[in-house]
């Protein structure tokens, strides 16, 4: 299908962005937080009306965009043979958490979108960003590499010899499900206790000192003694993470990024690199951890990174148009 005009939407724990581009670039951005109350398709009715707003914003009839990628938080599951969104960063329906609203279980997100969109391309937000990263960004050229968020939530796309890792469901990648500890105060939106993303994640970690996630963070890069032993514990979980990826996929590069690390990665690097470096050398000897290239943009550029148009993409290399969308 030939496009002058493409869609790109974000859809995270946090907020919602929309994005709208022709050859020269991306022409508009609307963002907005996500919605976390109402009915099961209101998150999806969200995206189109963010779309459209955009579409808005350009001077772009809003009928001439028909593709769109969607870079979204996970985990998918199907149902009736579409891709619904079943993620306990929004699905109040896995959580007795006051944060989340709703009784939804499942967000019919693929469903939904259809009635807008005639081609639509779904992936997980770290599986976008990986790809945005190999095309515009620090992994370049890299057949051996994983994108890695530390955000709200802790997500990873993966790439091995060239392949991007997709599962029977799209959900390769969720390894901040993996389990690190048997502690029990560490409990995750999925229901795991001692789970990477129950320890460290955004939404978890601030809880372990009755503050906020950037507050803590805040305190330990002040010297706050309590609070910099917190994050660099955190770090530590981060760090041998990492090392289990570097182990089971012999991975060579990690590009990081989310709002975590995007504030704090200059100082929590080193203690994540001595995670992985002092374990087993034949493994982990030359790998290496770099922060994402694109920012805070990765998962939109990633969103739009699903359905560019091949002509376009070497243009956007040299030019990087992405950028005037940096306030």
């Amino acid at each position: 299908m030939n496009a002058t005009h493409i869609g790109a939407i974000d859809i995270g724990g946090t907020k919602i962005a929309a994005i709208v581009a022709g050859p020269e670039g991306p022409l508009a951005r609307v963002t907005r937080p996500t919605v976390k109350s109402g009915p099961v398709r209101a998150l999806p009715d969200q995206a189109i009306a963010l779309m459209d707003d955009a579409c808005a914003q350009a001077g772009v009839d809003p009928a001439a965009v028909k593709i769109a990628g969607i870079a979204s938080c996970g985990p998918f599951v199907r149902e009736q043979g579409f891709l619904g969104l079943s993620t306990p960063n929004l699905c109040g329906g896995h959580t007795a958490a006051v944060d989340l609203p709703n009784d939804w279980d499942v967000i019919p997100l693929e469903q939904v979108l259809r009635e807008r969109f005639d081609k639509l391309v779904i992936e997980n937000d770290c599986v976008a960003a990986l790809a945005a990263e190999r095309t515009f960004g620090a992994l370049q050229g890299e057949n051996d590499c994983v994108y890695v968020t530390w955000s709200t939530g802790i997500g990873f796309g993966l790439c091995v010899d060239g392949h991007i890792l997709h599962g029977k469901h799209g959900n390769a990648g969720h390894a901040g499900h993996m389990l690190m500890s048997e502690q029990t105060d560490a409990l995750c939106g999925c229901g795991n206790r001692g789970d990477l993303e129950g320890l460290i994640s955004g939404r978890n970690v601030g809880r372990r000192l009755n503050t906020s996630t950037s507050e803590l963070f805040r305190a330990a890069r002040d010297g706050d003694e309590q609070a910099r032993e917190t994050a660099a514990e955190a770090a530590q979980w981060f760090g041998r993470a990492l090392y289990n990826l570097t182990a089971a996929l012999d991975t060579r590069r990690f590009a990081v990024g989310g709002s975590v690390w995007l504030h704090h990665g200059d100082w929590l690097a080193p203690i994540v690199l001595e995670e992985i470096e002092r374990r087993f050398p034949a493994l982990t000897s030359g790998v290496s951890v770099t922060t994402a290239a694109l920012g805070s943009l990765v998962a939109d550029i990633g969103a739009l990174s699903l359905i560019i148009p091949e002509e376009w993409i070497a243009p956007w290399q040299t030019t990087q148009p992405w950028q005037k969308l940096v306030s």
